[in-house]
């Protein structure tokens, strides 16, 4: 691979990784210092890639497998990842869900699940103001650890670039112990017991896993009585495990793209798979522009403010060639307006012959204020909405391939509701998210559950 400055793009001659920089451009955070900014960028193309081109292409190619209906997608993680939080513990209670989850989808659904976290790079979030107030006093919102600290100081909320490197460093750290687990055995199917320990003795998602484990591990006897040795059958020994992120900070993205020297095709290195927010995907402005080009598989939301042209222009832009795989379209309407606006996206989507994943995500649409000023999100409302893209998609003949979550493998108290009766009594308990409210362990595992009585139903 060869760097990245200023060169076309051997599909797109009108494109380069930094022509985004001639278009207006949202949710930027206002460096005091550009030419730090500047500094921070020339260390960033300097450094070795996170992930590699054969792994960006590998998660494609399961993409286009989940845009024909042969495999469902997981993607689940942080709101925003902190600094603060970055421990072994937090990061393998983590992996652990996503395992767990895994498992009982494919178990339900009888397909396979392709699992992408929202993880190694989701350190900064879009915001609806650029301010915000507090008994009087106004200061720059936080936008995240990638720009600035959610301290409400006047000194903290200054964007600093040097966090850029940072998250970096801690997004390099992190792969490198999810790739160790993924690859190192803990992943091994042999292993499944240990996945549960004593959370299956402390709530009904437990108890119901430790019943799925039980027939995995009778399937995984008899195929020992076969003769045949597990730890030789990669797909029961080792987990595949991708990385995403909100592609905000182009900076960032444009640093960590790379050319392929074989292909010619640029490939941004930040993580396998980018996706752009609702606030972003204007189709003459930056954000379009810098992920039209690169060859990742790219994620877009559509909240209830999308029009079906705007769609089809936006995919025509995005997956030029209708590559099953390239483009995924998360929903996230809210559990009152998505029988109202999706099935016409559904329906146009069809009828223009374009290939997409369809993903849901329930967690956007659903955020409420509670009464003693906790943002939260009632886990009935986030069933509700998944159930209803199920049977939006079965009345339009489409495949609903995926869900995407805002998720810990924490007993955080943020969701409301769910088998654990979380009240808003509760929220105060364990209430650690640096922006918004993420479903815990075992609110994560009983959706997983729920979501593969879906697929099995369909």
């Amino acid at each position: 691979m060869s760097s990245n400055v200023n060169k076309k793009n051997t599909q797109d001659k009108e494109w380069s990784v930094d022509s985004w920089r001639k278009l207006p451009i949202k949710q930027q955070p206002n460096y005091p210092d550009s030419k730090a900014l500047e500094d921070v960028e020339q260390r960033l193309e300097k450094q070795a890639p996170l992930v590699y081109p054969t792994e960006i292409d590998a998660l494609r190619a399961k993409l286009g497998e989940v845009s024909q209906g042969n495999a469902f997608l997981l993607q689940g993680g942080d709101c925003a990842e902190s600094f603060a939080e970055f421990n072994d513990d937090n990061l393998r209670n983590y992996f652990r869900v996503m395992l767990q989850m895994t498992m009982a989808l494919m178990y339900g659904a009888g397909k396979p699940v392709v699992k992408v976290g929202r993880i190694a790079g989701q350190f900064a979030k879009p915001r609806s103001a650029d301010t915000e107030t507090i008994d009087g006093v106004e200061l720059p919102s936080y936008r995240g650890d990638m720009v600035n600290d959610i301290a409400f100081e006047e000194e903290a909320r200054i964007p600093d670039p040097e966090r850029l490197y940072k998250v970096y460093q801690q997004s390099a750290s992190t792969l490198n112990f999810l790739r160790s687990l993924a690859k190192g055995g803990y992943a091994s199917l042999s292993n499944v017991n240990q996945w549960n320990q004593e959370f299956a003795n402390h709530s009904a998602q437990g108890k119901l896993f430790s019943d799925l484990v039980g027939r995995i591990n009778e399937s995984l006897g008899f195929v020992r009585a076969l003769g045949v040795h597990l730890s030789d059958i990669s797909q029961i020994h080792e987990a595949e495990f991708f990385t995403s992120h909100e592609g905000l900070l182009l900076p960032y993205e444009q640093a960590l793209t790379k050319q392929d020297k074989d292909s010619g095709k640029y490939y941004c290195c930040s993580a396998h798979m980018l996706w752009i927010g609702d606030r972003t995907r204007s189709l003459d402005e930056a954000h379009v522009e810098f992920m039209r080009g690169i060859a990742n598989p790219i994620g877009m939301k559509a909240g209830p403010s999308m029009q079906t042209d705007d769609l089809i222009r936006l995919i025509d832009a995005l997956n030029p060639d209708n590559e099953p795989g390239r483009l995924t379209i998360i929903t996230r309407m809210g559990a009152g307006k998505v029988a109202d606006h999706l099935p016409a996206l559904l329906k146009r989507v069809k009828e223009e012959g374009r290939h997409v994943v369809w993903s849901c995500d329930p967690m956007h649409g659903n955020t409420v204020k509670s009464p003693n000023g906790y943002k939260t999100r009632p886990f009935n409302d986030i069933l509700s909405e998944v159930r209803q893209v199920f049977e939006i998609h079965k009345a339009e003949g489409t495949y609903a391939g995926g869900v995407h979550l805002e998720m810990t493998g924490q007993d955080v108290t943020e969701c409301v509701g769910g088998a654990q009766a979380i009240s808003e009594l509760n929220l105060k308990d364990r209430y650690h998210t640096h922006c918004d409210p993420r479903l815990n362990a075992s609110q994560s595992l009983e959706l997983a559950f729920l979501i593969a009585d879906e697929l099995r139903e369909n």
